[in-house]
């Protein structure tokens, strides 16, 4: 595992903030930025409280949220969400793996991405978990989606749970032909691997013209880490961002917060994946991105920097891997 940067344990002023402060633990730190990279918001919109949730995240210091969509209905409420408050919401739209017997309409995702607000395609991505019956079709829905996501030079934001070996075989491809696209290029043959590891590779021919980038951005984001060091290392080679959410602060998550103290600092993300995933000390509360202090709060400890340097270092990853400088 590669070395995170490390230096004091020192969390800086704190203020408090109402309805969020328990237990002395409330507040934000002045002068934090912070910059909640995964956030489901269509829950809180069709509550009618979304303007409530923005004023107190920016309240707690939150300047800028990706508001991630997942379905034809998500991927809809997050652009019209991103329209309407271009001050501190960004978008990402996708089909993720539980849309695969839902027929997911690519010509109205295509639609959606050429919103100036889109930055990302997600989420999309593999989950094992509760059952494996659907992973061939998973892995032609995530296919599918890591070739609209290269077509547009666009990142993604990517879910993986119990599916790390197909996860990281159709990530090496995507990474691949990521590098390639920001230079000019020809494409012939297929695109990525449906079919897991274990199954023959699809090779892809290219014709490259160079013109001078080298350094292309981060092809995507691993959202919501929660794997061991093995598989942040993986990820890690193929250029791709690690972020965490409040699963980190969990009592039982020593070893996850081991694995988060040696991500280089240029690759580190923070989320709330709200509204899912509280971190303590707010456990039994709904989450929302002004909790993605609290996330801040524990990385930076976890690290030994202080919360605020952890927070305008995440930002500035955040604003690398969306392609986003501020301005739209």
């Amino acid at each position: 595992m590669r070395s995170g940067s490390a230096s004091r344990r020192c969390f800086g002023l704190c203020l408090p903030i109402t309805g969020l402060n328990e237990g002395g633990r409330g507040g934000y730190c002045a002068g934090m930025r912070l910059f909640d990279t995964h956030a489901h918001l269509d829950g809180f919109a069709a509550e009618g409280t979304v303007e409530a949730v923005l004023a107190r995240a920016q309240a707690a210091g939150v300047a800028r949220i990706c508001a991630v969509g997942s379905s034809e209905a998500s991927n809809e409420c997050v652009v019209r969400l991103a329209q309407a408050h271009p001050d501190i919401l960004l978008a990402a739209v996708g089909y993720d793996r539980d849309q695969v017997e839902k027929r997911p309409r690519l010509d109205r995702l295509a639609a959606l991405a050429q919103e100036p607000c889109v930055v990302a395609v997600g989420e999309i991505g593999l989950d094992y978990y509760y059952s494996t019956e659907t992973a061939p079709a998973q892995r032609t829905l995530f296919s599918k989606m890591l070739a609209f996501a290269l077509e547009r030079q666009r990142p993604v934001i990517v879910h993986s749970r119990e599916a790390d070996d197909d996860t990281i075989a159709m990530l090496k491809e995507f990474s691949i032909a990521w590098k390639k696209s920001f230079h000019t290029v020809e494409k012939s043959g297929p695109g990525f691997p449906q079919h897991g590891k274990n199954q023959p590779p699809v090779s892809t021919a290219w014709k490259k013209v160079f013109h001078g980038v080298e350094h292309p951005p981060p092809p995507g984001i691993l959202h919501c880490f929660t794997g061991n060091a093995a598989f942040a290392d993986q990820l890690l080679d193929l250029g791709l961002m690690i972020s965490f959410s409040g699963i980190v602060s969990f009592n039982n998550a020593g070893p996850l917060r081991e694995v988060a103290q040696e991500i280089p600092e240029d690759r580190l993300l923070i989320e709330t994946d709200c509204p899912y995933l509280t971190p303590a000390p707010f456990r039994g509360k709904v989450n929302e991105p002004a909790y993605v202090r609290r996330v801040a709060e524990v990385l930076a400890e976890a690290r030994g920097v202080e919360a605020t340097a952890l927070a305008e270092a995440t930002f500035a990853n955040a604003q690398r891997v969306f392609q986003w400088e501020g301005n739209r």
